[in-house]
């Protein structure tokens, strides 16, 4: 593969096929490490809500100003249901399903839904002729253009900050991912999946609320679910939509390629990146994704040609957030007013 120009402005040669067989002894689970990552992940969790909780019921709302890092130990929990999801936490498919679906009942996402739409994800990244699955609705240049004025609206108010990190985020969490919506054709495990997890999450929300009072329980949970989840819709963009990104039509898409060059890499400081579970390390992730999320650092250490690959820190994720259409012509992810001035 010829070299690649990256986010961070480095020239890099990586052979995608043969990284992928390089990579192979980094997916060994180790079962102790993953107790041990799931434990200071939910200990601190169920501490940190029940201290709220009992705070916030006797009147000291100054306890919500834990709320965000409540909200970033709940992601951790989603990270650790994401790699249950890939079979990459435990030895045994069966030992990742039960406890991804345990953990779904905590993050609101049920799991077999989430999985599905998650695994189609990772198979069409960068495929311009199979999106729509677990991803952002990115159109091209001239899709966009084809559209009607009141297409063309829909989708601006779709791509729009506040939208994609305000509303956007509420409504995955709190009503999309409770309905299996467009699974329905796939199977009953999906109806069972959304059913069970949800009737799972409103049992400890009515103990909670029985406990501590309605108001009490929601001034809680709710913020907390809703950092979790704009954190994560940020985290998800920013790992496929930045200016660099790889998009091919179907003919010349190459998984392994659009895995590599598709995913970027958010190089993010501590704590952020243990709160995100090293899901920043994006590309090598999507080149990989059986490795488990406490071995991907040392993804970086053994191939330091990664660190540059795609590679962008917090500040860079501004620009990218401008960005919604893919010009095919310059094969690179344009702003509306790229767009609009380019063709006048």
């Amino acid at each position: 593969m010829p070299d690649r120009q990256t986010a961070g402005g480095v020239a890099a040669a990586i052979e995608p096929r043969r990284l992928v067989s390089e990579l192979k002894p980094f997916t060994k689970v180790h079962t102790g490490r993953s107790v041990w990552e799931l434990a200071v992940t939910l200990a601190p969790f169920f501490g940190l809500v029940l201290a709220m909780l009992w705070a916030v019921s006797a009147g000291y709302l100054i306890a919500l100003a834990l709320v965000p890092v409540a909200g970033l130990l709940l992601l951790r929990t989603f990270i650790i249901q994401h790699d249950c999801g890939h079979g990459a936490f435990l030895n045994k498919r069966a030992s990742n399903d039960t406890l991804g679906r345990a953990l779904g009942v905590l993050t609101f996402t049920p799991y077999d839904c989430w999985r599905r739409s998650h695994t189609l994800h990772h198979a069409s990244t960068g495929n311009l002729d199979a999106r729509g699955f677990g991803d952002v609705d990115t159109l091209t240049v001239r899709e966009f253009q084809s559209r009607g004025w009141l297409g063309r609206f829909f989708y601006r108010a779709y791509r729009h900050p506040v939208v994609m990190f305000g509303v956007g985020p509420a409504y995955l969490f709190l009503l999309r991912h409770r309905l299996p919506v467009g699974l329905m054709k796939e199977g009953a495990q999906y109806w069972v999946s959304a059913l069970s997890t949800n009737l799972a999450t409103a049992g400890i929300l009515a103990l909670l609320m029985a406990v501590f009072g309605i108001g009490t329980t929601l001034l809680v949970v709710i913020p907390t679910l809703l950092v979790a989840a704009t954190t994560g819709v940020w985290l998800f963009y920013v790992q496929h939509q930045f200016e660099q990104a790889h998009w091919d039509r179907g003919e010349n898409w190459s998984f392994h390629e659009a895995a590599l060059n598709g995913s970027s890499y958010l190089d993010l400081p501590q704590p952020l990146q243990w709160f995100t579970g090293n899901i920043g390390i994006h590309h090598v992730h999507h080149l990989a994704s059986r490795i488990p999320f406490y071995r991907l650092p040392g993804v970086l250490a053994a191939f330091p040609q990664l660190r540059s690959h795609n590679r962008l820190t917090v500040p860079q994720t501004f620009k990218p957030m401008m960005l919604a259409l893919w010009d095919e012509d310059q094969r690179r992810l344009v702003s509306f007013r790229e767009a609009a001035r380019a063709a006048a």
